[in-house]
């Protein structure tokens, strides 16, 4: 006789699941059935539906031990997931009989199961970047998937204790206190306590901007476990899945946190190209870079985070020892990332030169991922100030609308603002504009003067061929931030003003043609800046 619906065990959910291995169960065309178990779930893999019963257990943070609860976050995991991935996750569904003759989708309910479409695992991000095969239009793609998401998302409430500094700390230390309870190796011991020195100093730093975010509305119910392995390529477009349901403090948290996790992830994987590729384009669409005074302390949370992980994992398979050896070293990985993340590294800011269509964009794109930097664009900041998205057409002629003379000393005033801010917080900055007027261009160089890092000003220059083609190209396509046509470069080109002598002390020049491409990796022009800015650091 099977127990009360409200008292459904662990062991009589594991009789339940045997039976739901029976093919015949489903009320669908099924081949074959195959189980896949995590910590907390049982997951049926019946054709082309998996369905999601979640354990009866009652861990330190969560409790699934009644049918109750168990119904609850089912259908917050459907609620929360179709934020982002309405086509995978599709509804609850009953189950009711009893353990050893369960009935799929009939009452009164026994069970209950998430149901979801089936996607091949082989296409999640973690998987398809070990093979090389994702490209940088994924990371563009997923960046405006998860931009749109938190920028739709509302704000925590006033008094709400989600957020606050208080709760930051606390789930920081409690890695630290939980990994040194596990690992007993006293050098991966001193790893820590040392790693935890450098959270409470970084920590201490960002205090006021963590306050400053929750004021502001930045802490939001968001995916809260976005790394690699819960995205999958459907088609072409990134969806994120498998969400934090069972915990609304692990998800009620800053969008720069969560983002920080996805970076981390790439950064772990020895992609820093794409961690700085996702990061921009994130910060591009949002226009959170206020957010990066955050940042550090987030990226080596998130890998403290997942070394507690694989240090559980490495615990839990201590009979194993070439399990446990691979779960410790990369307990050890993800320390050595949270040390890297902490150390603060010498800022520069970099600007651009150059006419409309020379290629400054595709300059500063390559040199954010190459240099780990942060982008900053005139062509998107001027539209923001005006209440435009990137490529929303302002219908502003030059010298007009948002064009105008103003427009363009508060577009640079603006630049220079949060290139104060990213510089502050220690990051590289690449300032992405024309900059045509020496006027223009001084406050940049005395912020860097003043700030005492490295400065370089990146001449950009092409045929005039080319920028005729390029611009043209562009306006016919519609897929960029700039409104630059052929007149508009005639304007520019008559207002350009050439670096002066103390400013050619400081530039490098790259030539973008077909026939001479100096933005290309490996060209020497890469290796002038880096050495330019290394000998202003060393000076």
């Amino acid at each position: 006789m099977s127990a009360p619906a409200d008292q459904l065990d662990y062991a009589s959910q594991r009789v339940l699941v045997s039976a739901l291995l029976d093919r015949r169960r489903f009320p669908h065309a099924v081949r074959s059935v195959r189980l896949v178990e995590t910590h907390i779930s049982w997951v049926l893999l019946a054709g082309r539906y998996a369905y999601k019963i979640k354990k009866a257990l009652d861990l330190e943070f969560l409790n699934f031990t009644t049918l109750q609860a168990r119904q609850f976050y089912c259908a917050e995991e459907i609620r929360l997931n179709r934020r982002l991935a309405p086509k995978i996750y599709l509804d609850v569904i009953p189950i009711a009989g009893t353990p050893g003759q369960p009935d799929l989708g009939a009452q009164p309910a026994i069970e209950y199961a998430v149901r979801m479409r089936r996607f091949p695992t082989s296409r999640q991000l973690d998987r398809l970047l070990a093979c090389g095969k994702i490209a940088a239009l994924h990371m563009d793609k997923l960046a405006a998937t998860v931009a749109a998401f938190h920028l739709g998302l509302r704000g925590t409430e006033a008094d709400s204790a989600f957020g606050t500094p208080e709760a930051i700390r606390g789930a920081a230390m409690q890695n630290f206190e939980q990994l040194q309870s596990i690992l007993t190796a006293q050098a991966d011991r001193d790893a820590v306590a040392a790693l935890s020195l450098s959270s409470e100093k970084e920590f201490a730093w960002c205090e006021k901007y963590f306050e400053q975010r929750r004021v502001q509305g930045w802490v939001r119910e968001c995916h809260g476990d976005l790394h690699l392995g819960n995205i999958v390529l459907i088609g072409d477009e990134p969806v994120p899945f498998d969400g934090i349901d069972f915990n609304a403090a692990l998800r009620w948290i800053d969008v720069m946190d969560e983002a920080a996790f996805l970076a981390m992830d790439l950064l772990h994987n020895q992609r820093a190209d794409l961690a700085y590729r996702f990061l921009n384009a994130w910060l591009e669409l949002t226009g959170d870079y206020a957010g990066v005074s955050v940042l550090r302390f987030y990226l080596a949370y998130r890998a403290v985070v997942r070394a507690k992980v694989s240090a559980i994992r490495a615990l839990q398979h201590a009979s194993n020892p070439r399990q446990h050896t691979q779960a410790l070293t990369l307990s050890r990985s993800y320390l050595a990332l949270a040390c890297e993340c902490f150390a603060r590294h010498q800022p520069a800011l970099i600007i651009t030169h150059g006419l409309p269509g020379s290629g400054k964009s595709t300059f500063a794109q390559g040199a954010l991922e190459r240099l780990q930097a942060i982008r900053i664009r005139s062509d998107v900041e001027r539209k923001r100030l005006f209440g435009l998205g990137p490529l929303e057409d302002s219908h502003s002629q030059f010298g007009t609308g948002i064009y105008t003379p103003d427009a363009t000393r508060r577009t640079y005033q603006r630049l220079c603002e949060i290139a104060r801010e990213l510089l502050n917080a220690g990051f590289p900055v690449i300032v992405d504009a024309a900059f045509p007027r020496q006027d223009e261009r001084a406050p940049f160089q005395q912020l860097a003067h003043d700030m005492g890092v490295p400065f370089a000003i990146v001449s950009i220059q092409a045929s005039k061929a080319t920028l005729s083609e390029r611009i043209t190209r562009r306006r016919n396509e519609a897929c960029d931030a700039s409104e630059a046509d052929i007149g508009v470069l005639q304007e520019v080109q008559a207002v350009q003003q050439p670096l002066l002598p103390h400013e050619l002390a400081c530039a490098v020049e790259f030539f973008n043609d077909p026939d001479h491409n100096d933005i290309a990796p490996g060209a020497a022009s890469w290796y002038r800046l880096e050495e330019l800015l290394a000998a202003q650091a060393r000076s």
